[in-house]
């Protein structure tokens, strides 16, 4: 879990003073946890630097309306990011999906594959997966939305999102199997 800075509301009233140190702290501050976000939506590190860049632009544009209230900065700051990421993806595959495709049997990954092998295998391997197979599956398996927010999100129906996950399954069964035999 992310731990919020102390000085947190004055650096965010900095901030909305258009403070540069202010603005550098706390880009600093949330750097890492941003970025491995990004990291999961986008295959390379350059399309992950850019869109972190631009959602944190997005982040002190918008500064103004942060009502702590409501959330902490750093859920705030997240969901920010979070569409950033997603607006990302779909401009990359709007032409990719121009059609709705019926709703396909979800595939078990096999757990034992999954639990021999590395962190940072699995992560190569869903990196692999086309662009908006990849968004379905981040954000259904690591960040939890449900197939009806998903289709709200990348302008899709839910049975492209469910079509979508089983794919990503299928071929990182696929991957796992071939691993596992070898």
């Amino acid at each position: 879990m992310f731990k919020e800075p102390e000085n947190i509301g004055t650096l965010i009233n900095s901030c909305i003073n258009n403070d540069r140190l202010a603005q550098e702290q706390l880009y600093r501050s949330y750097y890492k946890s941003m970025m491995n976000l990004c990291l999961r939506y986008t295959k390379d590190e350059t399309s992950a630097m850019e869109v972190l860049n631009i959602g944190f632009y997005k982040v002190f544009k918008n500064i103004l309306r942060y009502d702590a209230s409501k959330a902490s900065f750093y859920t705030w700051a997240r969901t920010i990011i979070v569409n950033t990421c997603i607006d990302k993806i779909t401009l990359k595959q709007k032409d990719f999906i121009t059609h709705e495709i019926k709703e396909a049997e979800e595939v078990n990954i096999d757990a034992e594959a999954i639990q021999e092998m590395k962190a940072e295998a699995i992560l190569q391997l869903v990196r692999s997966l086309p662009p908006a197979t990849q968004a379905v599956f981040n954000l259904y398996i690591i960040e939890g939305y449900g197939h009806k927010e998903i289709g709200v999100l990348l302008k899709i129906s839910e049975g492209t999102s469910k079509w979508h996950l089983s794919e990503a399954r299928k071929k990182l069964q696929q991957s796992l199997k071939a691993r596992h035999n070898n």
